[in-house]
């Protein structure tokens, strides 16, 4: 049987259509809030505001071939659109970056700082505090759209000490959430705050393509009297990178690249990236390029997806009323100064991810090379929606200037990135010599994080600059000045400073 997409009220339907849970009266009060902002010009009689579509993705790189396999993607929406070269992420890794996705600010203001509870991912702080105000509550209550979630949410969502799968975030119409981190197959989804298992067989469980069938589901079944916004979050190319079985022996020949900081040493930088073993052994090369051919291989069943997606939205007549993103919520590095896989470092492999747009009034095969940040998506959904942004408490800006082709746009050189190691106390049992306050090690004892990895960033690019400047909250000190910059976003007490040379990233 086809997955139904059921409101979170668990109200049933007349005719095959989705009623609306909002009361007339209030409906048209709630669109009032965002009408007046309406950036597009005035509406034509019967014409609803465009709908909005978000594709996030976990873990696809951009500067290591991340968007290679996609091929349908590109000629989908990069190509009848716009790509953003300079997007970047406030925090690379998944729980923070996707806390700024949602609230449209950085780590520093959101509080999120790392996976785990006590990190703020998801708890109950994060849910009192955060969640009200993230940019899907605001478009439901004030904007009168429908809104849906399908995929990995926040990592320790479901946990619980946080209110389990029971809990949905308001301002969620439609809530098919993953439990924790993701996965392929075995997992549990919060369907409208009800636990539902699914197993590993790969026509009912493969869970990219159960996202793609209730994605289609609901544009099939929903209210066709208000506008929507979709957010579908997938597992790929994530670990544990099981491919759909179709798809497993695809780039049996491909290798991680052997770019310039391949396998090299990482001299005069932070211990985490100098502890690491140069020459990498055998075992690790080979484990990081099966990831690497892995990777891709999950991610063409999110190719998949998106031409699924946008052949719905053409049938149903809704495309050229409907923006599509696609990001990512982090880089991924696969060798790169001999750290074998992972994100959480402050280079460009980790921090800048795929930024792809189209939708009404944006050209095709555009290109803009402005500084992103994902805190910007917030701010330009509820843009296209109409909303007045002075109104939020967000960092970010709306993206819809550069989107139309707005001449004489000024724009940011900076924005900020930072991170908080996520190590403990103990050693790790698998590196008993590497000493407390590290964690993510590999067998021969290669480590990606650790307590100290806690560092703030300001990438800045303009036209006189294209550079990186780091301080970290440790012992070890040079005798680098601090960057003015860095004020400007917090206040900074960091040990360690150090300039990122982009050549070597």
């Amino acid at each position: 049987m086809p997955l139904r997409a059921v409101p979170a009220s668990g109200r049933p339907r007349r005719g095959g259509v989705l009623r609306s849970q909002t009361a007339p009266g209030l409906r048209l009060l709630l669109l009032g809030a965002c009408l007046f902002a309406w950036p597009w010009g005035s509406e034509a009689a019967g014409a609803r505001r465009p709908n909005v579509v978000l594709i996030l993705t976990d873990d696809q790189d951009d500067l290591l071939g991340g968007m290679t396999p996609l091929k349908k993607t590109k000629a989908l929406i990069a190509d009848m659109g716009m790509s953003f070269s300079s997007a970047y992420v406030p925090s690379p890794l998944c729980c923070p970056s996707r806390a700024s996705i949602l609230t449209g600010k950085y780590p520093h203001n959101h509080h999120v700082v790392n996976n785990t509870l006590e990190g703020n991912c998801s708890s109950k702080l994060w849910q009192k505090i955060q969640e009200p105000y993230t940019f899907p509550a605001i478009l439901r209550s004030m904007c009168g759209y429908q809104t849906f979630f399908a995929g990995k949410y926040l990592n320790e969502y479901g946990a619980l000490d946080a209110g389990g799968v029971e809990h949905v975030p308001p301002g969620w119409s439609y809530w098919y959430a993953l439990e924790k981190n993701s996965k392929y197959y075995n997992y549990t989804l919060s369907v409208n705050g009800k636990a539902r298992k699914h197993g590993e067989n790969y026509s009912l469980d493969y869970l990219t393509d159960v996202l793609a069938n209730v994605s289609l589901d609901f544009l099939d079944y929903k209210s066709n009297s208000e506008p929507f916004f979709m957010m579908i979050s997938t597992p790929a190319p994530h670990s544990p990178w099981i491919a759909a079985p179709q798809y497993q022996k695809s780039f049996q020949n491909v290798s991680a690249p052997r770019n310039s900081n391949f396998n090299i040493y990482g001299k005069n930088k932070h211990w985490l990236i100098r502890q690491a073993k140069t020459p990498m052994t055998n075992s690790s090369i080979q484990f990081l390029d099966e990831a690497f051919r892995k990777r891709w291989q999950t991610l063409l069943s999110v190719d998949d997806l998106v031409e699924k997606l946008i052949r719905r939205l053409d049938f149903h007549g809704e495309l050229n009323n409907t923006f599509i993103f696609y990001t990512s919520d982090n880089g991924y590095h696969t060798g790169q100064f001999s750290l074998p896989i992972d994100k959480r470092q402050l280079y460009e492999f980790d921090i800048k991810v795929p930024l792809l747009v189209r939708g009404p009034g944006i050209k095709a095969n555009q290109t803009n090379q402005m500084l992103i940040a994902n805190i910007d998506l917030g701010p330009t959904i509820l843009d296209i929606a109409g909303y007045d942004l002075n109104k939020t408490q967000m960092d970010g800006r709306s993206l819809l200037p550069l989107m139309r082709g707005t001449s004489n746009v000024t724009w940011r050189s900076d924005v900020l990135v930072e991170y908080q190691g996520e190590g403990y106390n103990g050693s790790d049992p698998t590196c008993p010599a590497m000493g407390p306050g590290v964690s993510q090690c590999f067998p021969d004892c290669v480590c990606e994080d650790a307590y100290n990895n806690t560092y703030a960033c300001v990438r800045t690019m303009s036209k006189s600059w294209n550079l990186q400047y780091c301080e970290f909250d440790d012992q070890e000190v040079n005798s680098i000045k601090n960057h003015p910059r860095v004020a400007n976003f917090i206040n900074h007490g960091s040990k360690f400073f150090t300039w990122v040379s982009i050549k070597d990233n």
